[in-house]
């Protein structure tokens, strides 16, 4: 599984997943954490918060509640999708590999990225996009 960078590629990946964890999601509507996954809530997919701040309130954001880590999740999930510095995504990295099943993509937001992070994934079969936004490649192709 490579670096996903063609356009009718990042097009499938939006076409064929239907659930989102969203690690980093914010509780602000204002940020780009909130209203992109709130955008793709209103198109259809299934949108999973990851975020251990939020974790154990009695809120609820699109009918799930915030979830600590990636391996709280107990259903298989097409996409990670993250919303955390450059320099922080590391920290994520054998959450996402310890994931059962792995995610088929990790998609790092618009000005996110970071080599080392891809090239783990990638060797573990898992296909990423770097510095893309996940609603605007929605509203662009689909």
């Amino acid at each position: 599984m490579p670096e996903l960078t063609q356009i009718k590629d990042i097009v499938n990946v939006l076409q064929t997943s239907k659930v989102v964890a969203v690690v980093g999601f914010h509780p602000d509507t204002t940020r780009p954490a909130h209203y992109v996954p709130e955008y793709l809530h209103r198109r259809g997919y299934k949108i999973i918060p990851v975020n251990p701040t939020l974790a154990g309130r009695h809120m609820t954001f699109f009918g799930h509640k915030a979830i600590p880590t990636l391996a709280e999740i107990t259903e298989t999930v097409d996409v990670v999708e993250v919303f955390r510095r450059s320099d922080k995504v590391m920290d994520h990295l054998d959450d996402i590999l310890a994931m059962n099943p792995k995610p088929r993509t990790v998609w790092l937001q618009l000005g996110i990225r970071n080599e080392e992070f891809t090239q783990t994934l990638v060797q573990h079969g898992i296909q990423v996009i770097q510095d893309r936004c996940m609603l605007a490649d929605h509203r662009q192709y689909l």
